[in-house]
């Protein structure tokens, strides 16, 4: 295939190449999932063991140092702050494990751009998906961690997907451009880092948004972040139906973004064999 070949830009293709290479994504992922953890002792349980021991580690900083509530109400204490402070991390752990991937991937894969006919475009959909099986991995350890403390969850929590999807399908988009600009700007990848941690602190993950001083608040509502934290809070914490209004406008928002992202990565690869 000639690298130069003005590549399909269309929603519909968009949605037709990950279909069409739907079990080579599926491969991909499995082998990125299990390739991360090759040659250690335990293996695929560090995905389990890592979000309880930063879950630990958080609760008990912001606990015990800080003394941190998350409501001012009486019965608030340690074992609701745990629960509802790693709702927060698990979601922001999805944005910003793939935005800091992404602008290695083709650069990482550069025998992909070169030596092969292959699928560049599918290459941020399988750290998606990769990320997203250490997202449930995690939701596995919260369920547990709430059954044991504090009860059965309330029946909205089997809406979280509805919640997470159109969140994953921006991400998507955002992997997508970051992947394309990572190629000719190599300072991408440094800078990912800064502004995810940056933006961490600016999501309502640590802290609830009600705290957060009128004029700061609309700072902390532009982060693509923040809403998705709250709804699934609502939905797993709170026992309440997710904001479908905002949530239909997230999911049109997060379409556009994932078709521009693709739009721009398929524009630009025709480039990535000259840099390469």
């Amino acid at each position: 295939m000639d690298p130069h070949y003005a590549q399909p830009t269309s929603p519909a293709r968009m949605l037709g190449s990950i279909w069409r290479h739907r079990a080579l994504i599926f491969q991909m992922t499995v082998r990125d999932v299990v390739g991360r953890y090759r040659g250690s002792l335990l293996g695929l349980t560090w995905s389990f063991f890592n979000p309880l021991l930063m879950l630990l580690v958080y609760t008990f900083v912001f606990t015990e140092v800080f003394h941190s509530k998350w409501t001012s109400a009486p019965s608030a204490g340690k074992v609701d702050f745990a629960v509802v402070l790693f709702i927060g991390m698990i979601v922001y752990a999805l944005f910003a494990e793939n935005v800091n991937r992404a602008p290695m991937l083709v650069v990482s894969n550069a025998n992909y751009v070169k030596k092969v006919v292959f699928p560049l475009e599918i290459l941020p959909v399988v750290g998606v998906c990769a990320s997203l099986f250490h997202c449930l991995i995690s939701l596995v350890v919260w369920l547990l961690a709430y059954l044991l403390l504090i009860g059965i969850p309330h029946l909205t929590a089997l809406l979280l997907p509805l919640v997470i999807l159109p969140f994953a399908i921006g991400i998507l988009g955002l992997s997508w451009m970051l992947a394309s600009i990572g190629v000719f700007l190599r300072d991408v990848a440094q800078t990912t880092g800064i502004i995810t941690t940056a933006l961490m602190f600016l999501a309502p993950v640590f802290y609830s948004i009600e705290n957060v001083p009128p004029q700061f608040k609309r700072v902390i509502l532009v982060n693509p972040a923040t809403f998705i934290i709250q709804e699934a809070r609502e939905v797993l914490v709170w026992g309440h139906a997710p904001d479908w209004y905002g949530l239909g406008i997230y999911t049109a928002a997060s379409l556009l973004v994932a078709w521009l992202g693709y739009w721009w990565f398929q524009k630009t690869r025709k480039g990535f064999a000259d840099v390469l």
